[in-house]
């Protein structure tokens, strides 16, 4: 009888597959390790190396701290990987202190119409946009969620709300345009509208407003139907 797959994975793949498999979050500090080492050395496959390269610092802040002289002090660890370490320490530190970009407020349905405007002018295929808003109406995320005519079918709600999980989203405006200049709704924009509101309410993500952006004007759907009542 053959033996199970997980040993026929060779050891240095083994956190990656499990990355995949499970997510980032439910590995091992000694597996997030091994995947940045990607090898072991002649003596240590990368799991065990790993493990001596952790043992040897108190915490992982020590080991932030740790200079190339200090981490090649661990066998298996020559420069290259010292410096890869060092890289991927700071870059950890530096998203870590970074703060989410902010593309302006929107402060009622005129400043968020003028922003779309600026946005998609001169678009000459309909294009979706989502803007994610902060619990301030802080725009943190502009997206481009599909290039095309707007229906439920194409432009599925799940597209939108996958990506403001992402971020700490409080509210969403959704915007497109008409590229023939005409604004007013059709059927499929109060159908897609009507699924994202409903959408959003199991979510707890507030859809503010669907706005149809024309030639130097613009249609608000919350101020000129009742859908969002």
């Amino acid at each position: 009888m053959k033996s199970p797959l997980i040993q026929e994975v060779p050891v240095d793949s083994l956190p990656r597959e499990r990355l995949l498999s499970f997510g980032v979050k439910a590995l091992s500090n000694q597996e997030l390790m091994a995947i940045l080492l990607r090898t072991g050395w002649r003596k240590d496959n990368v799991i065990v190396l790993a493990g001596h390269l952790l043992k040897r610092f108190e915490s992982l802040h020590e080991l932030g701290q740790a200079s190339i002289e200090e981490l090649t002090q661990t066998p298996g660890i020559g420069p290259v990987k010292a410096i890869e370490i060092i890289a991927a320490l700071e870059l950890g530190r530096r998203c870590a202190s970074s703060q989410l970009p902010k593309y302006g407020q929107i402060t009622s349905t005129r400043s968020a119409g003028q922003w779309l405007m600026i946005e998609m002018a001169d678009l000459q295929q309909e294009y979706l946009m989502a803007l994610f808003l902060n619990t301030k109406n802080e725009i943190i995320k502009k997206k481009t969620i599909f290039i095309g005519t707007v229906n439920s079918s194409v432009a599925h709600p799940r597209e939108i709300f996958k990506e403001a999980v992402k971020y700490p989203t409080a509210r969403i405006i959704l915007g497109h345009n008409h590229p023939s200049g005409d604004v007013a709704p059709s059927t499929a924009d109060i159908q897609f509208t009507k699924r994202m509101i409903e959408c959003g309410q199991l979510m707890g993500i507030e859809i503010l407003d669907h706005l149809i952006i024309g030639h130097e004007n613009y249609l608000s759907l919350h101020e000129s139907t009742d859908i969002f009542d």
